[in-house]
């Protein structure tokens, strides 16, 4: 879903704990987020409102989202 976000201009940020190519970066604009892959960085953005980053946020911070155990 486009939500008019623009990051033409963004700093993106691959976290320090990468350590190879299957990585992926964020940027922090103006009203939103942005997530794309760090080897297509021509590629797709996924874009969340900060409403909608702060709340996946929490969730990982509270263990409410975590990988399922096989």
């Amino acid at each position: 879903m486009d939500k008019g976000l623009d990051f033409t201009d963004a700093t993106w940020i691959k976290s320090v704990r990468s350590w190879d190519e299957n990585c992926v970066e964020v940027a922090f604009v103006s009203g939103g987020v942005g997530v794309r892959d760090s080897k297509n960085t021509d590629g797709p953005i996924l874009s969340f409102t900060d409403a909608e980053w702060d709340a996946f946020a929490a969730g990982v911070k509270d263990g409410e989202i975590r990988r399922p155990l096989a």
